[in-house]
């Protein structure tokens, strides 16, 4: 079925004559163009935030099946690592209902956010950037962005018309710690003021091994594609895609699998109003049909999730109005169907979630150095569900966030930001509503009704240095909140019908939503400095480190799975033709757990390498790389991962990647 389409793809573009690509141009045009983290500026420097980026070589090169693989460099960041396929970024501590997941900013369209074994339906070999946006900026995306925004960019809906007529890429790997097999196809074609996009990826892996063994049941088989287009006339554009994608994947430590499936559309339009001070206004959305089911090992369901939903969002951008500079206002509208069957339907009945918000960013240039920058949202949300009480309920929402920024231009290579921002989040329809047993996290999970807006007080501050020589960005932040929202187990164990006792001799995990003050701090950097540059070529080192700590107020112990501190160091050679590497980094212990049922995490030593070679500057372009993981084959188990004490993380895995551009 869908699999003939993505082989098609694949030998129709290896198949092809076509001349020099702008695959290079296109993906710059992309990194400009498109910054998560402010519709006023493509200049991530002009920020007084940070934003993460990791670029097409770095996902190429990750060669795992989620995106939390592909942003292991960027610090701040890691992954909730459940399974293979279910692994969610996790920033700065913050998880879930708190990181939203974006797709060219869109909404990903699933239900990630419900359960710690359920994926993510965007796959990196589709990806040719993903931006990572913290602190203040992310409340341009909504309540359910309060800890970060992960945004995965590609060309689906092209943003601008190809100078050639043709372009393409082809890659493929096989990597050996899960005899992984998976190849990737992008065709961008301008025929006019019409431009084409093309993608399909494929992948199989088995059990991965460990240095304990074989991690049972971690496989994970998957294949997707995009058809999409746009026109362009008179400076604007209009497009649309279609995308599908498939998974099937293992529950590690578990019996049962998950068969996932999603089609969704998607719009995206900038149209050029040249109005006075009215600029551009862009409109994009989607609507995505969602559906997973968990199976036995012999395909029989026993849960099914559905969930039906379309975002659509509007920018108008405006020029300059006596001491603004630049401004911006949009609009987003929200409507989620979610429905659980089977045994899914004993966790959580059907909800319905609405939300409108309204919102708008503004910068003033104080003087030649100094930029200010603020930034407001409104949103309304309605959450309907029905709790444990049988009752159906109704909740309504009015979250405000807002946010104030200074950017001090101290020189052409340093930059120091300062950001203050209160921002509210409405809680989740799981948060509200849940009310029994989730197999696959082995936890009886019951939500609160009743809960209130989560509100966190933060500050930032930041620094950047863009020398010839060295390159650093940094921040340090803190987060104060109130009516923080989290999982508290109690420390007993249930069976499937609630009958809860002390101890841990049933199969699930008590847990009840609660709410009460909390605070976050933390500390993130990354310097890359090149030591020499010597025959075309020039040797470099990177350092990077972060760290994250949250207490519960009140003497309440510690917020539950946050990851431990991360530093790493290596040395880079790059050169036109070719490029090697090494990160040693470590992950620290993690002691300082939920009070009960989580277990501290020893800490480890991680040993990445990797070179890549290019025999020839012409087109097509081959590149050959060489990656190692985990080299050292240390034991590693991830804090922030619920089932963690089951579960090892992948040994040493060996990976080859062949990548062509047309």
């Amino acid at each position: 079925m869908f699999r003939s389409f993505v082989f098609t793809t694949i030998a129709f573009l290896v198949v092809g004559t076509t001349p020099p690509s702008l695959a290079a141009e296109s993906q710059a045009r992309i990194e400009t163009i498109i910054v998560t983290g402010s519709p006023l500026s493509n200049d991530p420097d002009k920020l007084a935030t940070i934003v993460g980026q990791v670029n097409r070589d770095e996902i190429l090169r990750s060669g795992g099946a989620n995106l939390s693989d592909a942003l292991a460099s960027v610090p701040g960041v890691t992954g909730s690592n459940f399974a293979a396929g279910s692994s969610r970024p996790v920033i700065r501590g913050f998880d879930a209902s708190r990181v939203r997941i974006l797709e060219n900013g869109v909404g990903s369209f699933d239900v990630s956010d419900i359960g710690a074994d359920h994926g993510v339906p965007i796959d990196p070999l589709s990806t040719q950037k993903i931006e990572v946006v913290r602190g203040a900026a992310t409340l341009r995306y909504g309540s359910q962005a309060i800890g970060g925004v992960v945004n995965a960019i590609n060309n689906r809906i092209p943003l601008t018309l190809p100078k050639e007529p043709f372009s393409g890429e082809l890659s493929g790997n096989y990597a050996t710690a899960a005899n992984t097999r998976q190849g990737g196809a992008l065709m961008d074609l301008a025929v006019g003021p019409l431009a084409a996009h093309a993608d399909a990826f494929i992948r199989g892996t088995d059990d991965y091994d460990t240095p304990l063994g074989v991690q049972s049941n971690s496989y994970f088989k998957g294949d997707g594609g995009s058809f999409g287009g746009s026109y362009f006339f008179g400076g604007s554009r209009f497009g649309a895609a279609i995308v599908h994608y498939d998974a099937k994947y293992g529950i590690p430590a578990e019996d049962t699998f998950i068969d996932m499936k999603q089609t969704k559309g998607l719009f995206g339009s900038s149209f050029a109003l040249n109005e006075g001070e009215f600029e551009t206004v862009t409109v994009d959305g989607g609507y995505a049909d969602y559906k997973h089911s968990e199976r036995d090992p012999d395909g029989v369901a026993l849960s099914t999730f559905i969930d039906k939903e379309w975002d659509s969002r509007a920018e108008l951008i405006i020029g300059s109005i006596g001491p603004l500079s630049s401004s911006a206002l949009g609009a987003q509208v929200q409507h989620r169907d979610f429905s659980a069957l089977g045994e899914g339907a004993d966790f959580l009945l059907p909800t319905v979630t609405k939300s409108m918000a309204g919102f708008g960013f503004t910068e003033a240039i104080l003087t030649k150095i100094l930029r200010l920058q603020m930034g407001l949202r409104v949103e309304h949300a309605d959450v309907t569900g029905t709790p444990a009480s049988d009752v159906p309920t109704d909740r309504s929402f009015t979250p405000v966030s807002v946010s104030a920024g200074l950017l001090l231009e101290a020189s052409n290579d340093v930059t120091f930001g300062l950001t203050v921002a209160s921002a509210a989040r409405a809680p989740a329809q799981t948060e509200l509503f849940a009310r029994g047993p989730h197999d696959a996290p082995g936890t009886f999970e019951t939500g609160d009704p009743t809960l209130g807006v989560e509100r966190a007080n933060s500050l930032e501050g930041t620094v950047r240095v863009r020398g010839r020589a060295i390159e650093f960005e940094g921040a340090a932040w803190g987060a104060k909140f109130s009516n923080f929202i989290f999982g508290r187990f109690t420390g007993r164990t249930c069976d499937d019908e609630g009958i809860c006792i002390a101890g841990d001799t049933e199969d699930l995990k008590e847990l009840f939503y609660d709410q009460r003050g909390a605070t976050f701090y933390g500390l993130e950097g990354k310097v890359t400095a090149s030591l020499i540059e010597v025959g075309g070529g020039a040797l470099g080192v990177n350092i990077l480190a972060d760290y994250v700590r949250a207490k519960l107020r009140g003497g309440a112990g510690n917020v539950p799975r946050i990851p431990p501190y991360h530093v790493g160091g290596g040395l880079f050679w790059e050169s036109t033709s070719f490029d090697a590497s090494f990160l040693l980094k470590y992950s620290g212990a993690q002691n300082d757990v939920g009070a009960a049922a989580e277990t501290p995490t020893k800490g480890f030593a991680n040993l990445d390498a990797q070179v890549a070679w290019r025999p020839w500057e012409t087109k097509p372009a081959v590149e050959l790389a060489l990656v190692g993981r985990n080299l050292t084959d240390r034991v590693q188990r991830n804090a922030a991962a619920l089932n963690k004490d089951e579960v090892v993380l992948p040994g040493r895995d060996i990976r080859l990647v062949l990548r062509a551009t047309f």
